[in-house]
């Protein structure tokens, strides 16, 4: 039942998938409120209408803070998936989304212009811009993976805290079908 916290993922937003024995209403109901019991200060907790997002409180949030998303997607046997996301703070992860589409699209279209620049016997000088582009994004992909190892005590914080929401959840299910 237990699932490993992905503190070593080379993943840029890594991630794990569980399947709990209750709906997705209770399941819903039952995490929010174990998290809750959390210390004071230690989360933030924004609750949507499919999932949950888990935040580290403003206090202890510094640039590279992870924070946790959990999807709950209902099955037909009655159970529900829980699909754990975890990654930094939306403007943080803005950042690296324009970054690498910024890149990508810079780089593929250097890349045609300085192929037809080879072809058409000119000097390929679009080509450097590929070259450049290739190793902006692999610096904007180690700039993440450094993030995440700076942030793994406060991703280890928010796995743990969602392993013991879950237990409690799936416990008071048993708990409750004992009766």
């Amino acid at each position: 039942m237990s699932s490993p916290a992905p503190l070593s993922s080379f993943r840029v937003r890594p991630r794990f998938s569980e399947i709990v024995p209750l709906s997705r209403e209770e399941t819903k109901a039952r995490l929010l409120a174990a998290l809750a019991r959390e210390p004071s200060g230690t989360f933030e907790l924004r609750p949507f209408a499919e999932f949950i997002g888990i935040h580290l409180a403003e206090a202890q949030r510094r640039y590279w803070s992870p924070r946790l998303f959990l999807s709950l997607n209902a099955r037909e046997d009655g159970t529900t998936e829980i699909e754990g996301l975890y990654g930094p703070e939306i403007e943080v992860w803005s950042v690296f989304l324009y970054g690498y589409l910024g890149t990508g699209m810079l780089g593929t279209l250097s890349g045609i212009y300085g192929g037809a620049q080879l072809f058409i016997g000119q000097e390929p000088w679009a080509l450097y811009v590929t070259g450049s582009m290739t190793v902006i994004a692999l610096a904007l992909y180690l700039a993440a993976q450094l993030g995440q190892k700076f942030g793994a005590h406060q991703t280890c914080q928010l796995h743990l805290a969602y392993a013991r929401a879950r237990d409690e959840a799936v416990a008071g299910n048993v708990a409750g079908a004992a009766v």
